[in-house]
């Protein structure tokens, strides 16, 4: 017991001095006649070079923290609109927000989220906003604008606005050396009070920022996501391209995550941090959704814009799969061959009732570094004959005899029949892939339609 605390004691100093470092790495001057941008880059990138490093270090200490921190034991929470919250939600959709010069887009954002969900959404979400400003004058407005426009929802349980502050000797006032540590500071702030708030309320939860675009049945994308995804390990999945919004969290990890953020000097970026702790809880990739179903909305101020560069999903045009020859173990009929799910053109692959363990094996000619990966089974008309479950595997090391890859990786489960995810790697792996294997993972007794695999590949040119 006695080394086990010596030893968080020593991940406390370590992070503190990283912390340290982070700040000198902030300060130093950077010789030669580069741009702002280009500073504020290098920046980052030693940052999170910094971070990277120290928390791989420690990754077997910190999963054996307590989970409850007492950080937050002091925060002050108190309810602005709403009451005491009852019973449990699916997911909770957390947006915290404070006082601009520049206005606000936190109406905005509400009247997206209302508007994308169906009442059958509304039963399974909670949307808490968090606002984490000491100004009176501003708090009873903003709280007199939401009741105004959203009292149904107040009133049915279904939004709840609560004030919340740091307590103790987080509270107290740090000098900033930019506009820069100074909103990232504020930023993380808002977040611990907002996670920790929430971390009892939901099985999932949801953070958004106040300033986003909401599409359409959202919750529906994110519970069947979630059920696909339910017996594999994962910490965040993230369905938008922004730094901040769009992640989705098991709500019991929310108190480490708050104990983690604060465990760095405040003015370390929380983008930053919450990429990096995925890989203390050994998910040790992103798990990126293609299609984001959140954006950005307008823009608050020329620092903000600088401080909080807005994530844009890179358009990969059209998919190039890569010669490659397909072989399955499953039954085809009507005529349609395994190359069928694999030709960019209108021919399918029909396969009669698939069992547990049967695979679509596409072998590439050449490995390639996949970057993206989408799979289409079922009818789009019907919404019949779709692969109920089923996973997409990349896999390297080729071997003759027979064609197929000695070790796979998952890229994911298809969700609802079908997956389109943005392919990472980890560091110091393999980055040529030589198989895409779509495999079976339960019995179906009824025929299955695959529509198509759509592979897109990064190039020399690109690469470099």
């Amino acid at each position: 017991m006695q080394g086990c605390l010596w030893r968080c004691i020593r991940v406390m100093a370590s992070l503190a001095i990283l912390g340290f470092f982070i700040r000198e790495n902030k300060s130093a001057r950077v010789e030669h006649n580069t741009s702002l941008s280009e500073k504020e880059k290098i920046i980052r990138q030693l940052a999170q070079e910094q971070i990277s490093s120290e928390i791989k270090n420690h990754l077997k200490y910190f999963t054996k923290m307590q989970k409850s921190s007492r950080v937050l034991q002091h925060a002050n929470y108190t309810f602005l609109a709403g009451t005491s919250l009852q019973g449990r939600w699916l997911l909770t959709v957390g947006i915290s927000s404070v006082q601009r010069t520049t206005g606000s887009y936190l109406l905005d954002t509400l009247k997206s989220l209302f508007q994308a969900s169906t009442e059958q959404d509304l039963e399974y979400m909670l949307v808490l906003v968090l606002l984490s400003d000491t100004d009176p004058e501003w708090l009873n407005q903003t709280v007199a604008n939401i009741s105004g426009l959203f009292l149904p929802h107040i009133e049915s349980g279904r939004l709840a606005v609560v004030h919340g502050l740091l307590g103790g000797s987080l509270a107290k006032s740090v000098n900033h050396t930019s506009p820069c540590e100074a909103l990232y500071s504020r930023q993380k702030t808002s977040s611990a009070l907002l996670m920790n708030f929430a971390s009892n309320l939901s099985d999932y939860f949801l953070l958004l920022g106040d300033n986003v675009r909401c599409a359409p049945r959202f919750v529906s994308d994110i519970y069947w996501a979630v059920l696909a995804w339910e017996e594999l390990p994962w910490v965040t999945l993230d369905f938008s391209s922004m730094k901040i919004s769009g992640k989705v969290f098991h709500t019991r990890d929310l108190p480490r995550l708050t104990a983690f953020l604060l465990l760095f000097p405040m003015d370390v970026p929380t983008h930053l941090l919450l990429s990096e702790f995925s890989l203390l809880l050994s998910q040790n990739v992103p798990i990126h959704f293609s299609s984001s179903i959140f954006y950005h909305m307008g823009s608050y101020s020329e620092f903000e814009d600088t401080c909080f560069p807005v994530g844009q999903d890179k358009d990969l045009g059209e998919p190039d799969n890569p010669v490659g020859t397909v072989f399955t173990d499953m039954f085809s009929f009507w005529n349609t061959i395994p190359q069928y799910a694999y030709i960019l053109n209108d021919d399918c692959l029909w396969v009669l009732n698939p069992e547990k363990g049967n695979y679509l094996l596409v072998v590439l000619d050449k490995p390639q570094k996949v970057i993206r990966v989408a799979v289409w089974t079922g009818s789009a008309q019907t919404k019949l004959n779709y692969l109920q479950q089923g996973q997409i595997l990349l896999g390297y090391d080729p071997m003759d005899y027979p064609k197929r890859c000695a070790h796979y990786s998952l890229v994911g489960p298809l969700v609802r029949g079908q997956l389109d995810q943005m392919v990472f790697y980890e560091e110091d792996s393999v980055m040529e892939i030589s198989c895409i294997k779509l495999l079976v993972t339960a019995s179906h007794d009824f025929p299955i339609k695959i529509v198509q695999i759509r592979v897109w590949t990064e190039g020399e040119e690109e690469e470099n």
